[in-house]
């Protein structure tokens, strides 16, 4: 009998109203006890708004990150999802050793003269959050297994579709999986287009 082989990560892309930039420094005063200002950031989070101000936040690093991020539904529980289709299952879980499709578009693709934003913002959402190019720790992964990667603002969502439908870049000829780029593509054109519509960002999310 074989060996167990694991399934691969599941990873989901969550619709964010605020930029994680921004609430670095609000999370770190609110880690400390001051949380003034992360709840005037999102005050549709209720986790965020019972903190007592004075006490130390129960949340690391990253679970605050989360909390004060996501485009909660009005304080009506949790976000509407960007897609709850096709796209979130087949880009979820892709036929690659680490399932993460976004990584396998930047190993199968080269951006061609002039193009300046395609891999770039395909890097900063699936690896943003790291301590490597945040520039501080913990903010990547949390309690519970939360592990978050990176992330786009409204803005970059629209730079990465144009940079997408632009043509300034092509699949290298030595793609392992058969139009893997060009599906993963598609499914993720599906949330970018909807955060579009919402004027929201995304954020990539890891689940084991």
């Amino acid at each position: 009998m074989g060996n167990y082989i694991p399934p691969s990560a599941f990873y989901t892309f969550e619709p964010i109203k605020n930029d994680p930039i921004l609430l670095i420094e609000p999370i770190l005063l609110s880690i400390g006890g001051d949380h003034e200002e992360l709840k005037k950031i999102n005050p549709n989070s209720k986790e965020i708004n019972s903190l007592k101000e004075g006490e130390l936040s129960p949340y690391d690093h990253a679970t605050s990150l989360f909390l004060s991020s996501l485009d909660w539904n009005n304080g009506e529980g949790t976000p509407i999802p960007l897609d709850n289709g096709i796209a979130r299952n087949r880009i979820g879980r892709f036929p690659s050793d680490s399932g993460n499709a976004i990584e396998y578009i930047l190993e199968f693709t080269r951006e061609k003269e002039g193009e300046m934003y395609f891999h770039e913002l395909l890097i900063k959402l699936t690896n943003g959050l790291s301590a490597e190019n945040l520039g501080e720790e913990g903010f990547d992964k949390g309690f519970a297994g939360m592990e978050l990667l990176g992330w786009l603002n409204n803005e970059e969502v629209i730079i990465l579709l144009n940079s997408m439908q632009s043509g300034k870049w092509e699949i290298k000829s030595n793609e392992t999986i058969d139009g893997g780029v060009r599906d993963s593509l598609r499914h993720l054109l599906t949330f970018l287009k909807a955060a579009q519509r919402r004027k929201c960002g995304i954020m990539m999310r890891k689940h084991q």
